[in-house]
């Protein structure tokens, strides 16, 4: 008592300074240590076997106020931490049990003696056998079921990781997410694993502790009995009556604070994460449907009408869930009469004005139109995400490519399927699909496990094939590897990768004078003289333009802007333009392909070949017909080789061969980039992985 007392003392400054949250741990352990060292008093007992009952009601509440598992992610350490306590109780209480057990029933506190009289009745076989039935309960049911939960989850976690992770790297890569909310929601399922395998092992602890509760009885009532017949010559019935009670109490005040724990992480475990807590969803989902209330209430009433059965018990049981019922019922109905008179939209009034220029409709350069189903995604008063994801496309676009994109401008359209969009630029559709409020599309990246049930679809931006389904099947799905996104992400993955490839088009003279006079703010030197004294504002569209259409970006407008100043006096064809800025965004251009600084392995053409490609440039008369062919032939085939060994497909080419096969080849493989050897920083290492030409 002496040696707890001084570490209590010496914890309290501790506690009170900065330091504090991060010693309590420590401190507990060496506590909860102690006590099964030190005697302790039996009103100390009764103390801490009150805390212990009231720490298990704390830990069970909280688990059924959690939203989701995470919320409570210190809960295996705290089972750790109870069962310890639990355990370290038992110890003492034996101690004093075996040492004073002799001198009465109030021996080891007021605690043990009143959970030995009071809740058994004074009789130790009525004692026995409801210590004997919790702990039962608590290993055979709760524990055993709620270990099997946490195993379960523990491996569906593990073997979800890699779909979650895919699917926040697909939002990552499609604006939708920023790096910090990705990083963030890549620690949680990193967490989410750890929890689930905590709990795992942690569930073990409790099982641990009912079998040591069994054996702790059995100790103490043997025990007892050699002590009290051989030490204090007790006659062996007083000794059975007095050591059995006292063995019997201190068993029960051990293990209800440890069913109740068992319990809560039963709770934990085996809930289904919402945005509810365990409560709301027992109430809004088990008492939501009159129709179950009124049908139960109906066969509990013909029960309590056969003669033999406890009628009163059963009627007013019957009556209670009538009740319920008609409260649900009246509750929808009432619910249903608000939305009703709710006043409803004035017709439209015919306009008898005149025509006048206001109501010329000009053409939106970025358009998106939806059926009447998808409008819940683009409605805020609905929830719909939609809106948010495009200004997070067009944030990110502008931040990665240079260039504030056009604003998308969105309306309904009840001239196409009700679960259609259509992406439109300069009024022209470029891109359409379907999307299914609701469900969630699962995309095969071409490593599934198994298939799912749903409606069979293609991803219309990548044209992987996919599955719509239903929202229960959304963990099953990244468990066999599909890669699982909802309605509106589709739609916004779709539409990023379309301004994307069409970047150029979407660059018009609005945004180019914008950008123009954003540049003119902070470096007036820069535009000062160029434009439009040596370069006219149409010349660098163009310019501009180009670079986007070959997949480079426009950042850095300093290094364009001063390749311009330097070449744009003598110098007026745009390609050649282009191709001298290329030159001097060489290292940004590879780097943006081969990140970081990895070998460069490429495609390379054959020597005859180049030599072929160099005399038809030479000549001015194109590609023949035969050549073109075979060209475009091999290009394709070293372009699969090199994805299927995960390489980025690329060409290296000589300079004067560049805009050629750049233009040749970018309309039937757009992913096949086209660099030339003086692009290449002299730093990087190149190794030619697959050769076109090669080939007889």
């Amino acid at each position: 008592m002496t040696i707890m007392a001084s570490l209590s003392r010496l914890a309290k400054p501790l506690l009170g300074g900065r330091q504090g949250k991060g010693l309590v741990g420590p401190i507990l352990i060496i506590l909860i240590l102690s006590m099964m060292v030190l005697p302790l008093p039996p009103f100390l007992l009764d103390l801490l076997f009150t805390f212990n009952i009231a720490l298990s009601i704390m830990v069970l509440l909280v688990s059924m106020y959690t939203m989701k598992a995470l919320d409570f992610a210190a809960f295996p350490a705290v089972l750790l931490f109870t069962t310890l306590l639990r355990l370290s109780l038992n110890v003492a209480s034996t101690r004093v049990i075996l040492m004073d057990g002799h001198t009465g029933p109030d021996a080891a506190g007021k605690v043990i003696e009143a959970f030995g009289h009071f809740l058994v009745g004074g009789n130790f076989a009525v004692g026995v056998m409801v210590f004997i039935i919790l702990v039962v309960i608590n290993f055979m049911v709760i524990t055993k079921g709620a270990g099997r939960i946490a195993e379960v989850g523990a491996r569906f976690t593990l073997d979800a990781m890699p779909g979650k992770q895919m699917a926040i790297d697909a939002d990552l890569n499609a604006g939708l997410i920023g790096e910090d909310v990705a990083r963030k929601r890549r620690a949680e399922v990193a967490q989410e694993a750890d929890f689930y395998g905590s709990m795992d092992g942690a569930s073990k602890f409790v099982r641990g502790d009912a079998v040591a509760g069994l054996l702790i009885l059995v100790i103490n009532i043997i025990g007892g009995l050699v002590v009290g017949v051989a030490q204090h010559d007790m006659s062996f019935s007083g000794a059975a009556t007095t050591y059995t009670l006292l063995a019997i109490g201190d068993g029960l005040v051990a293990q209800i604070p440890a069913l109740v724990v068992s319990t809560a992480a039963g709770v934990i475990v085996s809930r289904v994460t919402t945005d509810e807590d365990v409560g709301s969803q027992l109430t809004g989902q088990l008492f939501a449907n009159p129709q179950v209330l009124f049908l139960t209430a109906g066969v509990i009433g013909m029960m309590g009408l056969i003669p033999g059965m406890p009628n009163l018990a059963f009627l007013i049981i019957a009556g209670g869930l009538v009740w319920m019922g008609m409260r649900v019922t009246k509750n929808k109905a009432s619910g249903e009469a608000i939305a009703a008179a709710a006043p409803a939209p004035a017709p439209p009034v015919a306009d008898s004005q005149e025509a006048s220029w206001d109501d010329v409709a000009l053409v939106e350069p970025l358009g998106l139109e939806v059926g009447y189903r998808l409008i819940s995604l683009v409605d805020i008063n609905q929830n719909g995400e939609l809106l948010g994801r495009i200004k997070s496309i067009r944030k990110k676009f502008a931040q990665d490519i240079g260039y504030l994109v056009p604003v998308v401008h969105i309306r309904d359209n009840l001239e196409i399927r009700p679960n259609a969009y259509v992406i439109k630029l300069k009024g022209v559709p470029i891109g359409h699909g379907e999307a299914t409020p609701g469900q969630w599309m699962a995309i095969n990246p071409g490593q599934v496990s198994a298939t799912l049930p749903g409606v069979p679809t293609k991803d219309p931006a990548f044209g992987l094939p996919a599955i719509w389904i239903d929202s229960s099947l959304r963990e099953q799905a990244q468990i066999y590897g599909y890669t699982v996104v909802d309605a509106s992400t589709v739609v916004a993955t779709h539409l990023n990768h379309l301004i994307h490839a069409h970047a150029g088009e979407l660059l018009g003279r609005q945004e180019v004078q914008q950008l123009m006079d954003r540049i003119g703010k902070e470096s007036p030197m820069l535009i000062q003289d160029l434009v439009p004294k040596a370069l006219s504002l149409t010349t660098l569209q163009k310019v501009l333009q180009n670079l986007l259409d070959e997949g480079v970006p426009i950042r850095d407008m300093r290094t364009i802007l001063d390749v311009l100043s330097e070449h744009a006096p003598g110098v007026t064809d745009t390609t050649e333009l282009t191709t001298l800025i290329r030159l001097s965004l060489g290292r940004a251009i590879v780097q943006q392909i081969f990140p970081g600084g990895e070998e460069l392995q490429v495609i390379g053409l054959d020597p005859s070949l180049d030599r072929v490609l160099l005399q038809a440039l030479s000549n001015s008369s194109g590609l023949e017909p035969t050549l073109a062919n075979n060209l475009l032939r091999e290009a394709q085939v070293a372009m699969d080789q090199q994805t299927q060994l995960g390489l980025v497909p690329v060409l290296v080419v000589q300079h004067a061969l560049r805009v050629l096969l750049a233009r040749f080849l970018r309309r039937s493989l757009p992913l096949l980039k086209v660099l030339s050897h003086s692009e290449i920083p002299d730093t990087r290492t190149i190794k030619v992985t697959a050769i076109i030409g090669g080939r007889a």
